[in-house]
């Protein structure tokens, strides 16, 4: 941990920050009488405090055993914000000495950039934070490097400003005119089908989510379609836009369960976000997303336990559990996803307890029946986000646990494995290949959590558009 320096002993409110290593000597740098020098144990940062400037300087540990230095630049990062942002500094700058390369200075900004988000929407004294131009310097700087980076940064903040957005504030239809208004910036085409539509093309998973709400539900189709795409077929992105979730008339407990509901969007939110980024930087792939929402109430005409409803795609679904709804609205949407013969198509839900139990805030569950190389690139592209996953298994002898006798599925499998008899149902409605990421343990968190930040994460944006930009880089 960084050792505190009280604001009054500041000699600048100007900040430089040096990403090092052990050949670099401090002694260059400590010219000036009221220099002063303050450790950590492990000899990683190092302050001087200069009439000038306060400087940082970080030297980060490269043990034999790690695997992933770039996780622990952007740790790195983390640490330095979290150690600077209460002091009175209005210029940041970030640099490195000349033998470390431009790319370790990025993940070292990465982390740093990420750790600034700050949402004031609803307060009335603001929170005072560290929000400033963040200068870069080095003596190879990569422009395009760099614009790319910003990018991933402002679209995982607009990922995380959707997931904390309350429900009086983000219903259906507010969600679905802001990823039109966010999104039609950098051309990615948005429509929006509302009740009437829905109604006509008998999405039964969605509009039973819907009934009993007085709110209406949408179902968003965004389309990044280039000139110049690599790919004639789509990779589809389906995110469960589930503005909130009391459970309906399964009733969810309210204490560290309905009262974070508000996030249960968060599939929907990564998934535009990851949209917005891919189009940003015009990626040349053909890229659709498609976007589920309603809120789940208990409301009037709310389905009950022991319903039977029929899927758009004429699947008769059993509901023992109103509070397995996301899976209905999204069946209605992978069923939609088949009308474009996609080459992949990937959702991104909060979907199941189970897999928050299972690996926590740290990773999230990924599972599916596509091909190994996507499944690899896929798994490649979570270790270059920093954004961890890990699969499970997805044998077919878990389809036999929803079974059901009166319909053709039924929407639980019981208490054993759940997340995977989440996917399975899923699978049901597909005929493509298929990966499915349970994100219900990581993209809100109640503890702030590195540069993960709390409450509203962002999992998955950068994820997606690491994924997409290696398959645009493997294409051509």
């Amino acid at each position: 941990m960084l050792k505190q320096i009280k604001k009054e002993k500041l000699f600048s409110n100007k900040l430089t920050i040096i990403l090092t290593d052990d050949n670099f000597k401090l002694n260059s740098l400590i010219k000036e009488k009221k220099a002063l020098a303050s450790f950590n144990k492990d000899n990683t940062f190092n302050i001087i405090n200069l009439e000038s400037s306060l400087v940082l300087i970080v030297k980060p540990i490269k043990k034999s055993n790690n695997t992933d230095f770039a996780q622990t630049l952007r740790l790195c990062g983390n640490e330095c914000f979290r150690f600077i942002k209460t002091l009175q500094i209005k210029e940041i700058t970030l640099s490195s000495a000349e033998n470390i390369a431009f790319e370790d200075l990025l993940y070292f900004t990465e982390g740093f950039a990420l750790s600034t988000y700050t949402f004031n929407n609803y307060k009335s004294k603001k929170e005072t934070t560290v929000n400033l131009p963040i200068s870069i310097y080095h003596t190879n700087i990569d422009e395009k490097k760099l614009n790319e980076l910003n990018t991933k940064v402002e679209s995982t903040f607009l990922a995380r400003d959707w997931v904390n957005r309350p429900l009086i504030d983000l219903t259906a239809e507010e969600f679905s005119n802001s990823i039109k208004e966010n999104l039609s910036k950098v051309k990615v085409s948005v429509k929006i089908l509302r009740k009437k539509e829905l109604e006509k093309l008998k999405m039964g998973g969605l509009l039973s989510v819907n009934k009993g709400s007085q709110d209406p539900p949408t179902f968003n189709i965004l389309e990044w379609k280039p000139a110049n795409a690599v790919n004639k077929k789509p990779i589809i992105l389906v995110g469960k836009g589930l503005v909130y979730d009391t459970g309906g008339l399964s009733l969810k407990q309210t204490a560290n369960s309905m009262d974070m509901m508000k996030s249960d969007m968060a599939g929907g939110a990564v998934v535009a976000a990851g949209i917005y980024a891919i189009a940003k930087e015009k990626l040349p792939v053909y890229t659709i997303g498609l976007i589920p929402a309603t809120d789940n109430r208990p409301g009037e005409n709310a389905i009950t336990p022991g319903d039977v409803i029929k899927m758009f795609d004429g699947t008769s679904v059993e509901v023992l559990n109103t509070d397995a709804e996301g899976r209905l609205i999204l069946a209605d949407a992978l069923s939609y996803a088949k009308k474009y013969k996609p080459m992949l198509v990937l959702d991104f839900a909060t979907l199941t307890g189970s897999a928050k139990m299972a690996l926590g805030p740290f990773a999230s569950v990924t599972m599916g029946n596509a091909p190994l190389d996507l499944k690899l690139a896929f798994a490649e592209s979570s270790k270059i986000a920093g954004e961890k996953v890990w699969e499970f298994p997805f044998f077919d002898e878990y389809k036999d646990l929803l079974k059901s006798d009166m319909a053709d599925l039924k929407n639980v499998g019981g208490p054993d494995a759940g997340a995977i008899t989440a996917g399975k149902f899923l699978e049901h409605f597909t005929d493509y290949p298929y990966i499915h990421n349970d994100i219900a343990g990581t993209s809100f968190l109640l503890k702030e959590l590195n540069y993960m930040g709390k409450n509203g994460t962002g999992f998955g944006v950068r994820l997606i558009y690491e994924f997409v930009k290696m398959f645009s880089n493997l294409k051509k």
